[in-house]
């Protein structure tokens, strides 16, 4: 199984605070942002890690990150998406380092302590993806139960105006040798984008989709809302360590 984070964007929600680096390197306690997607991935047994990046500031991933090793990382690539296609577009850039194998996706500014290591180890075919309970679903793609067996997604809505629950799914997910097929017959959305919904619309239209629950905590850290929530959670996780 390998790792790809995404990490590309301008992080246009977070100036001025990214006309000064890439959104996935700014601080979240005493960390850059994106140490931790690779904490999930490394704990779960994922150490042949993509970063997919792009902007300015692309370049300060290498600065700071360098091979990957202080980072538990066993191999390390870079892809540059040159334009701002979305998260199933950026994906599609990784798929010579997937090598016909699954993979392991996370966005680059979701930070979370739950252990997916068995979900990984586990992993056979189609797609795995993980939900939340949010105070904010109207930011994310929220799934649809099905009414007689509430455990099966039946659609994923991306940000819709009115939520009918209140789980998002988070940017945490798990693809089999088939996903780059999929994106290559995704169409743009209305804003011009190759979206991960309907990538993951796709699996479901097949029955090879399945969800579960995210232990612990989990939040993005792409607005200034969440990157304090974020931000607020690790400062007091590592205080107690040390305490």
């Amino acid at each position: 199984m390998k790792g790809i984070i995404l990490a590309g964007g301008l992080g246009t929600r977070l100036r001025p605070l990214t006309f000064i680096t890439n959104k996935h390197l700014l601080p979240v306690y005493d960390k850059p942002m994106v140490y931790y997607p690779i904490r999930t991935l490394v704990q779960a047994g994922v150490t042949e890690i993509m970063i997919v990046t792009g902007g300015p500031h692309c370049g300060h991933f290498m600065r700071v990150l360098k091979n990957g090793e202080e980072w538990g990382i066993t191999h390390l690539e870079y892809a540059y998406q040159e334009t701002e296609g979305g998260i199933s577009h950026a994906l599609s850039l990784a798929e010579s380092f997937a090598d016909e194998g699954p993979v392991t996706v996370i966005l680059g500014d979701n930070t979370t302590d739950a252990d997916i290591s068995l979900a990984v180890k586990s992993f056979d075919k189609g797609a795995r993806i993980f939900l939340k309970k949010v105070p904010d679903p109207h930011r994310f793609g929220v799934p649809v139960f099905d009414k007689k067996d509430p455990s099966k997604v039946v659609e994923i809505i991306e940000k819709p105006k009115n939520p009918v629950n209140n789980f998002a799914v988070v940017g945490l997910y798990i693809f089999d040798r088939t996903v780059f097929d999929r994106i290559r017959k995704l169409k743009p959305s209305a804003r011009g984008e190759l979206e991960v919904t309907d990538l993951n619309n796709s699996y479901i239209a097949d029955g090879q989709l399945k969800s579960a629950e995210l232990k612990g905590f989990w939040s993005d850290a792409g607005t200034f809302e969440s990157l304090f929530r974020s931000n607020e959670f690790w400062a007091k996780k590592a205080l107690e360590k040390s305490a």
